[in-house]
C-alpha cells in the first residue's frame, strides 16, 4: 500500500514538474517574443542588426565590464570608475534579459578611441570588423549605434533663443551636427542658428541628448532602422553610379485609376479633382 501511494505521489510530482516546465517555457517563449518586438534599443558600437545581434550574443557581460571599466572612466575627483554607458537589461526592462543597451540621457557612448566593448566580444555579436577603417584600425568613427533626430516645435534654437549646446557636445564638431544660418523674418534683425544633424558621419553617441537644455531631451538618439526612411526601388540617383546597382533588379508595377484614364491636364487645369 505505502507503495502503491509513493508511486502515485511520484507520478503527481512528475506531472506537475513536467506541467511547470512547459508553463514556464511558454511565459519564456512569450517574453521572448515580446522584447523582441521592442524596437527602441540602443546597443553597443559594432552591434549587428537587432536579430542576429539577439541571436549572437552569449549574455556574457563583458562589453559593459570592459565598458565600465575603461581608463577614460575613472572620476579625476573620487579615483572611482563611474557607472559605465552599458547596462545588462534585467526583469522589467522591455528588453531580452542579459543583452546589453545604453540610454543616453542616463549615459551616452564617450566614443572611447581604443572602443573596449567591442574586442572582449567572444560571440561577433559585436562586429569588430565594421570598425576597422582604411588603415586597418578601430575606429570609433565609423559606429552607427543609431540616428539623433531634432524636433523641431521642441528646440529653442527653433523658437530663435540662441542655443547651441547639441552642436558643442557633438564629438564630430561642424561634421555630425551643423548650424545653419537662417534669417529670422518676424524681426528682420536676428538669426536662427538651428542644428542639422547629417546621416552619415552621426554615430548615435548620443551625447547630444545629454547636453540638450530642454527639460525633455529635443534632440534624441533612435536606432537607425526607425530613425530613417527608406526610398525603395522606385527612385534613383541620376548622378550617383553605383545607386543604379541597388536597382538592377528592380522591376516595375503599374497602378491603373479611373484618374489614369484621362490626360493629366484634363484634371489638374480644371481644378475637378484637386
Amino acid at each position: 500500500m505505502k507503495h502503491s501511494n509513493g508511486r502515485r505521489n511520484f507520478m503527481a510530482t512528475s506531472v506537475q514538474s513536467v506541467g511547470l516546465a512547459a508553463l514556464g517555457g511558454m511565459l519564456w517563449s512569450g517574453y521572448t517574443d515580446s522584447v523582441k518586438a521592442s524596437p527602441l534599443v540602443l546597443r553597443p558600437p559594432g552591434a549587428l542588426k537587432e536579430e542576429d545581434f539577439l541571436a549572437a550574443c552569449i549574455k556574457c557581460g563583458l562589453c559593459a565590464e570592459a565598458c565600465v571599466n575603461r581608463e577614460t572612466n575613472i572620476d579625476r575627483d573620487t579615483g572611482k570608475p563611474r557607472p559605465g554607458t552599458l547596462q545588462m537589461a534585467k526583469g522589467g526592462d522591455s528588453l531580452l534579459i542579459g543583452t546589453p543597451f545604453f540610454v543616453p540621457t542616463e549615459v551616452p557612448c564617450y566614443m572611447c578611441e581604443d572602443i573596449p566593448c567591442v574586442p572582449v566580444c567572444p560571440s561577433g555579436a559585436l562586429d569588430m570588423p565594421s570598425l576597422i577603417n582604411e588603415k586597418n584600425e578601430l575606429d570609433i568613427n565609423k559606429a552607427s549605434m543609431g540616428l539623433a533626430v531634432v524636433h523641431k516645435e521642441s528646440c529653442i534654437a527653433y523658437w530663435g533663443i540662441q542655443c547651441d549646446a547639441c552642436y558643442r557636445a557633438c564629438p564630430l564638431l561642424d561634421v555630425a551636427i551643423t548650424l545653419e544660418y537662417q534669417k529670422n523674418p518676424r524681426t528682420g534683425k536676428h538669426a536662427f542658428l538651428l542644428p542639422v544633424v547629417h546621416d552619415d558621419p552621426c554615430t548615435g553617441c548620443g551625447l547630444c541628448e545629454q547636453a540638450c537644455v530642454t527639460e525633455e531631451p529635443a534632440i534624441f538618439v533612435l536606432p537607425n532602422d526607425i530613425a530613417k526612411g527608406k526610398t525603395g526601388d522606385h527612385y534613383v540617383k541620376g548622378w550617383d553610379s553605383n545607386d543604379q546597382k541597388r536597382v538592377k533588379d528592380a522591376t516595375s508595377k503599374e497602378t491603373k485609376t479611373n484618374l489614369s484614364k484621362d490626360d493629366a491636364d484634363d484634371y489638374l487645369n480644371s481644378e475637378v479633382a484637386y
